[in-house]
């Protein structure tokens, strides 16, 4: 047999057999047949594992989810804390503790809760883990599957240094003040910082976001070294300056130091104060 035989051979089979799945279907009563998910039902927590820096002091919710019908009924669900994470030093819950209920008819309850700022340049991190135990009724499950996938939730709760957050800088120019929002300052050892998009609009060019690195001297002082930005034209390509930081409010001042040079060779350095306070 011939290979174009061979070919004809099973092209003439495959239709064969194409014919033949009706009449075989109808013999044996093939039929198509939903599958319809009849529970159990559970509850869970919606947070995967994260981690927050201890800056973000806004008040958070966590989530607890009845992933199956909405029950005429009220579902109480009780969970434990634990972790290294310290209650009113790390972090404060401002709901009741260890018990979560979501309202009849309805599909979440919540943990509302706090982290505390209690920066002291000692840079490590604490665990906060909610933990559900129980849930009434009692038919509800606790987490999805056989791994109780989301029976809990873990918070990892990063520590800041001391000037390390969130900022909103203000620029007073004349008898207009300037601000500008989520001004970022970080640090990675407590002593050098780096300001990001401090400009607030100085020089006209707003569209430009140079960062600004400080010294914190330990002394609520601060250093601005000489340093290149790039964004100005020479002589102007160096800036320095110092500043303090207030722990009463947790702001920071820079003095930011701009050297020009005038047109009889006379040097005239420029200072633009601008005032950080930390977003809350």
């Amino acid at each position: 047999m011939t290979f174009n035989q061979y070919l004809k051979q099973l092209n003439g089979g495959l239709r064969l057999a194409a014919a033949l799945l009706p009449v075989l279907c109808a013999s044996v009563a093939c039929e198509k047949k939903e599958i319809i998910f009849e529970g159990p039902h559970y509850v869970r927590f919606t947070r995967p594992d994260t981690t927050l820096r201890e800056s973000y002091t806004k008040p958070m919710r966590l989530s607890v989810h009845n992933a199956g019908p909405q029950l005429p009924e009220p579902i109480t669900v009780r969970y434990l804390v634990s972790g290294n994470a310290r209650e009113g030093i790390d972090y404060r819950i401002l709901s009741e503790k260890g018990k979560v209920v979501i309202p009849a008819n309805q599909s979440f309850g919540y943990v509302d809760l706090q982290l505390i700022n209690n920066a002291n340049n000692i840079i490590s991190s604490q665990d906060l883990v909610f933990t559900i135990t129980e849930v009434t009724p009692a038919r509800l499950r606790i987490g999805f599957g056989s791994g109780e996938i989301g029976k809990t939730s873990r918070i990892n709760i990063a520590d800041e240094c001391i000037l390390s957050g969130a900022y909103t800088a203000a620029f007073q120019a004349g008898n207009q003040t300037i601000t500008k929002e989520k001004i970022s300052i970080t640090s990675t050892d407590c002593r050098e910082y780096r300001v990001s998009d401090w400009n607030v609009g100085l020089f006209g060019v707003n569209a430009l976001k140079p960062d600004l690195v400080f010294i914190d001297n330990g002394d609520n002082s601060i250093t601005i070294a000489a340093q290149r930005e790039d964004f100005l034209s020479a002589p102007r390509d160096t800036i320095r300056g110092d500043g303090f930081f207030n722990p009463s409010d947790q702001s920071v001042t820079l003095n930011i130091q701009l050297t020009l040079e005038l047109e009889d060779s006379r040097d005239t350095t420029v200072i633009y104060t601008l005032n950080y306070r930390p977003d809350r």
